[in-house]
């Protein structure tokens, strides 16, 4: 019996930061509950593709190899071009033109390698843009990226946007944020909320602006003590399982230690309440039709919004969806990625209480 009552969502997802990706490179991956390759070919383009060798069976991210702009197997060393088309066969005359693989649109864009799934094999009906703070290096810090194993649906993951009573009773923030307006246009969604933050000089006003592009991408805007933004990706592993990663880039100060300091600080405490959110996370049910108060966030426009994601529909035989994977005891979780060249634990406490609501 399924946890969740969704199937994988279809989208623009994160399937590695694009830094982490060298010409030459391969990767093993599963996502979307498939064996997947990632490389970057000779020329520094990534390529996504279905794992298993049509031929005899081999796991091309496990062994196999760039040869300039094609993939070869470990086994056999066939190979197979960006297109998923085996274009040679070493020991015969010609290729095999039956033998294909299954192959993703790529993204390489923002710092991200993003890749679209469809389980249909539809094309991209939309594109994600470049997001200007990060690709402005002269005003913006390094990127730090995040990591975390997630045991829920995206769906579930996703509705944190708008519930915000639960900053003060899963992460004891003093002053729990309010939602100004959530609209939402075709495939993309728009959060705007105010958050007062407490700081050792007093409460300051702010705001925390989420635009989310689809189910897998979306960028959250905050500000009031330093600009912070923070691009927050959830890549289904299966229907029940994600893999969600954060992006974070800060606006510059004179004082580049400072940036440091601030930076490392608002990541810490983002990723801090991340932590706390799991176990809700792991052990929650999904309920069909919620008891809702009259001042809890958008939750039932959210919904409306996610079910466009369903390629299949989403189909309730039960008014609650329990877990039923019980544990004795909670996963120790962390992030368990940091992104290369940029990890930079620092923080200072009067910053770090700063920050204590921001997320």
């Amino acid at each position: 019996m399924s946890r969740f009552p969704f199937p994988i969502p279809f989208g623009w997802f994160q399937v590695a930061w694009s830094a982490d990706l060298q010409p030459g490179d391969v990767r093993p991956l599963y996502y979307f509950g498939r064996d997947l390759v990632l490389w970057r070919d000779a020329e520094g383009t990534a390529h996504v593709q279905d794992a298993i060798c049509p031929h005899l069976g081999a796991h091309l991210g496990h062994g196999g190899h760039v040869e300039q702009c094609n993939l070869q197997c470990p086994f056999h060393g066939w190979l197979f071009d960006g297109e998923g088309r085996n274009v040679e066969i070493p020991y015969a005359e010609r290729p095999n033109g039956k033998a294909r693989l299954r192959t993703y649109p790529v993204l390489d864009r923002n710092g991200l390698v993003l890749a679209w799934y469809h389980p249909e094999q539809a094309p991209p009906m939309w594109d994600i843009p470049e997001i200007p703070e990060f690709n402005d290096p002269q005003h913006f810090s390094p990127l730090v990226g995040r990591s975390f194993d997630i045991p829920a649906a995206w769906q579930e993951i996703a509705e944190n946007q708008v519930d915000v009573a639960h900053f003060r009773y899963v992460h004891n923030t003093d002053i729990i944020p309010e939602v100004a307006e959530y609209t939402t246009e075709g495939h993309m969604a728009f959060l705007r909320s105010t958050q007062k933050f407490p700081t050792p000089r007093g409460v300051v006003d702010g705001r925390i602006d989420v635009d989310t592009y689809n189910p897998g991408f979306g960028v959250i805007r905050f500000s009031g003590i330093v600009d912070t933004v923070l691009m927050g990706c959830c890549t289904p592993v299966t229907a029940e399982e994600c893999q969600l990663r954060f992006t974070f880039t800060v606006r510059r100060f004179d004082d580049a230690a400072f940036t440091s300091a601030v930076g490392d600080a608002f990541v810490e405490e983002v990723s801090r309440q991340v932590q706390e959110d799991i176990p809700i996370w792991k052990h929650k049910g999904h309920v069909t039709v919620p008891a809702l108060a009259a001042t809890d966030g958008p939750y039932l426009q959210f919904r409306k919004w996610a079910s466009q994601f369903y390629a299949e529909g989403v189909t309730y035989d039960r008014e609650v969806y329990p877990p039923n994977r019980p544990s004795s005891s909670e996963p120790e979780v962390e992030g368990v990625h940091k992104l290369t060249a940029s990890a930079r634990i620092k923080g200072e406490a009067d910053i770090h209480a700063g920050m204590s609501s921001a997320s």
